[in-house]
């Protein structure tokens, strides 16, 4: 069934489809590491990363050729997560990594979009604005999980089960965009100390710019309503 514009219009214009996807990524952070003792680890990943990326479907916004190509994205991205089921294969898990990539770096460029063209500061623009920060995070630990599944000596980590990764590195990249740096995973290959010295550099300058665009977004809107308030002529008070 073809995508109508009234279809297209009405999933971007929902209010709540910035906080359900942020919600869900805060679920994958913090319920997944605490619940993994009382259920089984990579089928719980698997839910909340299906349940992420039907979110992000969601989220991409009204442009339909983004909807179109988030759609594409991420069916393959589910298809071959699930797939690993009934076939387990390193090479089916680093293929979905890098759609899952892939399909990250459109629903950003999609918010990206979005906040642009906003006017003004409100709850959706700061949703979106700390959305883009996490998906920037899970993006590069779906890049890290890629590189080690290609080559299993890209960082100094050895798990013996491949579905692992994907747990640690959404902790290694989520330490390494906040340049916390702990140490106890490093990279070992050129290729990966280069995206990890990316992340760093684009976290930082990313909170910096952010910041400083919807601090100046808000005071320039304050002080276009301060000119029009002083602007409208004042009602003559009759002396008595």
């Amino acid at each position: 069934m073809a995508l109508s514009k009234d279809s297209l219009n009405r999933l971007s214009g929902s209010k709540q489809r910035f906080l359900v996807l942020l919600c869900l990524i805060l679920g994958l952070l913090v319920l997944v590491p605490i619940l993994q003792r009382f259920v089984a680890i990579r089928i719980f990943i698997d839910l909340f990363l299906t349940a992420i990326f039907i979110s992000m479907v969601y989220a991409v916004g009204s442009k339909k050729s983004h909807v179109l190509t988030g759609l594409v994205l991420a069916i393959a991205m589910v298809t071959l997560l699930w797939l690993q089921y009934f076939h387990s294969s390193k090479w089916i898990a680093a293929i979905g990594m890098i759609t899952g990539v892939l399909f990250i770096a459109v629903v950003i460029t999609s918010i990206l979009g979005f906040m642009f063209k906003s006017a003004a500061v409100n709850r959706e623009i700061i949703y979106a604005a700390i959305l883009l920060y996490l998906l920037a995070a899970l993006m590069w630990a779906f890049a890290y999980t890629f590189l080690e599944l290609i080559d299993p000596a890209t960082f100094n980590i050895d798990l013996i089960r491949p579905e692992g990764y994907v747990l640690v590195f959404q902790y290694y990249s989520f330490v390494t965009i906040t340049t916390l740096g702990y140490g106890d995973i490093t990279p070992v290959s050129e290729v990966a100390k280069a995206f990890s010295l990316l992340e760093a550099v684009v976290g930082q300058i990313y909170l910096v710019v952010v910041v400083a665009w919807l601090v100046g977004m808000q005071v320039s809107k304050q002080s276009q309503r301060r000119s029009i308030d002083e602007s409208q002529p004042r009602p003559m008070v009759e002396k008595v």
